[in-house]
């Protein structure tokens, strides 16, 4: 059964594909900062959804739904809107690509990102793995 994206049960399945890869691990073992992934709305999607990561070493030490950014500060923030998150989900978009691009907003230290592309792709290939659907 698919996991709804935004919920409580899709950020532990998340950080538990995280916490499960080796592949990450390494590609994240120099990585420390916390952030914010945040999937804006648009026309045919009419929900915000700011999942948060707090990802130390190759470790993610926590990760849940906020409902709303004040509740935390973390070092990061990258944002883009629903279709741009759901081609990266479906590994349509290379995340470092998308970064350089502009199709997603990054706020912290962009030096660190780019220092570590693969961090940021295995990061993205971790979450995709979790069987989960948008919210209706």
């Amino acid at each position: 059964m698919s996991l709804v994206i935004g919920t409580q049960e899709w950020a532990d399945a998340a950080m538990q594909e995280l916490n499960s890869s080796q592949i990450y691990k390494e590609a994240a073992k120099n990585w420390e900062g916390d952030m914010y992934v945040i999937i804006e709305p648009d026309a045919t999607f009419k929900h915000r959804i700011i999942g948060y990561f707090d990802l130390w070493h190759g470790d993610c030490r926590s990760a849940s739904v906020v409902k709303d950014e004040s509740e935390k500060s973390p070092q990061y923030t990258i944002s883009g809107s629903y279709p741009i998150m759901k081609q990266l989900l479906e590994k349509k978009l290379d995340p470092v690509k998308a970064m350089i691009t502009g199709k997603l907003k990054v706020k912290g230290n962009m030096g660190q990102i780019m220092r570590m592309p693969r961090a940021a792709l295995e990061f993205t290939n971790c979450v995709s793995k979790v069987d989960a659907v948008f919210p209706e």
